[in-house]
């Protein structure tokens, strides 16, 4: 399936994808900087306790450049024609980012959650932010997927960020099918066991539903009866890029928020 085929079938989500596409562009031509990759002998403890890399006292990942990428990001896309509206929320950013004192750290440590920063505009902060981010922090998410032994993080919380999964993946065949968590901030992937609720971690399989979405093949919603939150799921390979996305099953957080259900992962697109 490739994306141009998927925008014929849900034409809806084109303007998502073009903005996408802008974003992406502006952020490629954008110098990444050098992530330091921390001695991971260090970090072994935290990360057996179950504390995320990013988050971890024993390890300093200096976030610093992120935050340039991120200015210049909020700057070229000032810069360009788009939607009155965004082009003008990305403009009160800029003057934000360039204007308050030590911004750009703050805008980084508010999208990890650790640091007071009151943004004009958060929907927006939270895309750019973390596109830079996720830019800055590749070559360490690859890095740490090397190292790090999937069976002590069974956990429902993203292992390098610490945000909750946007989506997951059926991978294998029965019976040794794996179920692996995608966070839809950083972009990391882990694995998760294959009967259980991520957020409230309920293991009653009696709770635990799946709602097929017609027309759909490859995507459902999967849903815990208990604490109401759903978990978008791609049941396939071959087609990560495209279909764990989140931006392509926009559809689907419509039809969950329909029927009552909780998405507890942000969301980057709720601008």
């Amino acid at each position: 399936m490739t994306q141009d085929a998927w925008l014929t079938r849900h034409p809806y989500l084109s303007s998502v994808a073009d903005f996408d596409a802008q974003v992406a562009t502006a952020a490629a031509g954008i110098p990444s900087g050098r992530v330091n990759i921390p001695h991971w002998d260090e970090y072994i403890g935290d990360y057996r306790a179950g504390i995320p890399l990013l988050q971890s006292s024993h390890v300093a990942i200096d976030l610093e450049p992120a935050g340039a990428i991120l200015l210049s990001l909020v700057e070229n896309l000032a810069s360009k024609p788009m939607p009155e509206r965004l082009a003008g929320e990305c403009r009160v950013l800029r003057t934000q980012l360039r204007g308050e004192k030590d911004a750009t750290r703050r805008a980084v440590g508010w999208l990890l959650e650790s640091e007071d920063f009151k943004p004009a505009h958060p929907g927006l902060l939270r895309y750019a932010g973390w596109t830079a981010l996720t830019q800055f922090l590749s070559p360490l998410v690859d890095r740490f997927g090397s190292w790090r032994e999937e069976e002590h993080w069974l956990r429902g919380y993203c292992p390098t960020c610490g945000s909750p999964p946007a989506m997951s993946q059926l991978v294998g065949v029965d019976p040794g099918r794996l179920r692996l968590l995608s966070c839809g901030c950083c972009g990391t992937r882990w694995r998760y066991r294959r009967i259980g609720c991520p957020f409230c971690e309920s293991a009653n399989d009696h709770r635990l539903s799946a709602l097929a979405i017609e027309g759909e093949k490859y995507l459902r919603i999967d849903y815990c009866q208990s604490c109401r939150a759903y978990l978008k799921t791609y049941d396939g390979v071959g087609n990560e890029n495209l279909f764990l996305a989140d931006w392509t099953s926009v559809h689907l957080d419509i039809i969950a928020h329909d029927r009552g259900l909780k998405r507890l992962a942000n969301s980057l697109y709720e601008l």
